[in-house]
């Protein structure tokens, strides 16, 4: 039996070995750099995926749709209808697991096997938030959106991996790799305090600056791991684009506020969509004025790149993302909010910054490289 399991071990071992081999080093640096590259993307882009999730989630209304975190009431895979999560007389409860009794939920204290009735002794009433709902459709598009967020954790780790093989030489790169695991660390952990807060506004915004930081690593890793050439721009250049990224988060920030006042409406108003914004907070308008500034300093960065023949495609992108977000951002307030507007511009936001910052990779180089193609 001991010799069986030894060879089983083994066996997985080589299988383990075989599928990181497909990400590893081959003979060459440059393909290593390559690879790297591409898990960079790969991770860029889950990490938009996530975005989007999420964007869903909070259209839907999900986000309590799994009153516990990790799991999802208790369970691995979530229960698809309210008689799931009914007691059960002589049945086996697994420590965790969730029941419904009177609009309340109840937690198991530990493994047991229930009697013909309910005997509370057993359980812990909901204390970490008030919310009691059970709604299948809300909870598993929860679900779904935690199952896509720890799979995508998945290339990331692979990056992370991939990272130690170029320390010698790229020590920037596996430095920056860290960070990203931590922030998808602390990400995770903001989640499962949001669910216990049951959605507690300040924590959303936190969470969502830092989806931020974690996409300003992966393009900085993007970015250092493959060739480029560096374009010379002026001060001026350089100024205004950094005041315009600057003001790019500046104006994410507000608009999590913003959107945290809509929130506390939501639960002092109801879905009365007109009345959300009718007195609104100071961080509102600041929001609303800065926006022009937005508008006219992206401009301007467009008639600087024309007028000094830079060529910078990245602005035509910038300044189309930026016309999106004002339009969605005039559309829920003139039009009390349709649906899809909300996550859409938050989604547009991310996109926008991203591509700032790319942009200021590419005009501040720490150590420039010439390559001939672009």
């Amino acid at each position: 039996m001991r010799k069986l399991k030894i060879l089983h071990s083994t066996c997985y071992f080589f299988e383990l070995k075989k599928y990181f081999l497909l990400f590893l080093p081959l003979d060459k640096y440059k393909n290593m750099l390559q690879r790297f590259n591409k898990l960079a993307k790969i991770s860029l882009i889950c990490v938009y995926l996530i975005i989007i999730a999420g964007a869903v989630v909070r259209m839907t209304g999900s986000g309590m749709g799994c009153p516990d975190w990790p799991k999802c009431f208790g369970y691995y895979i979530p229960p698809t209808e309210i008689a799931d999560i009914q007691f059960k007389p002589e049945h086996q409860y697994k420590s965790g697991y969730v029941i419904q009794v009177q609009n309340t939920f109840y937690f198991a204290k530990e493994d047991f096997t229930s009697t013909k009735k309910l005997n509370l002794n057993n359980w812990n009433i909901n204390t970490k938030h008030s919310y009691n709902t059970f709604n299948p459709t809300h909870t598993w598009i929860e679900y779904i959106n935690r199952l896509f967020t720890a799979f995508a954790g998945f290339p990331m780790l692979i990056l992370l991996f991939v990272s130690f093989k170029l320390w010698k030489s790229k020590k920037h790169l596996t430095i920056a790799s860290i960070l990203v695991i931590l922030g998808m660390g602390f990400e995770a952990w903001l989640g499962k305090t949001v669910v216990d807060s049951n959605l507690l506004p300040y924590k959303i915004t936190i969470h969502m600056m830092g989806s931020f930081i974690i996409i300003a690593l992966l393009l900085y890793s993007i970015y250092k791991s493959q060739e480029h050439k560096t374009i010379r721009v002026s001060t001026t250049f350089k100024y205004v684009l950094i005041s315009s990224i600057l003001l790019t988060f500046l104006q994410v920030f507000l608009g999590t506020q913003v959107r945290q006042f809509v929130d506390e409406q939501v639960i002092a108003i109801g879905y009365e969509k007109h009345l959300w914004l009718q007195n609104p907070n100071t961080q509102f308008y600041i929001h609303r004025t800065l926006s022009i500034l937005v508008v006219l300093i992206n401009i301007w960065l467009l008639i600087i790149n024309k007028k000094q023949g830079l060529n910078f495609t990245l602005i035509n992108y910038i300044i189309i993302v930026l016309g999106l977000e004002v339009i969605t951002g005039m559309t829920m307030y003139y039009f009390d909010f349709p649906f899809t507007t909300q996550p859409l511009h938050l989604v547009l936001s991310a996109i926008l910054f991203g591509l700032q910052f790319y942009l200021v990779l590419k005009t501040i180089a720490v150590k420039p490289t010439i390559n001939h193609s672009k």
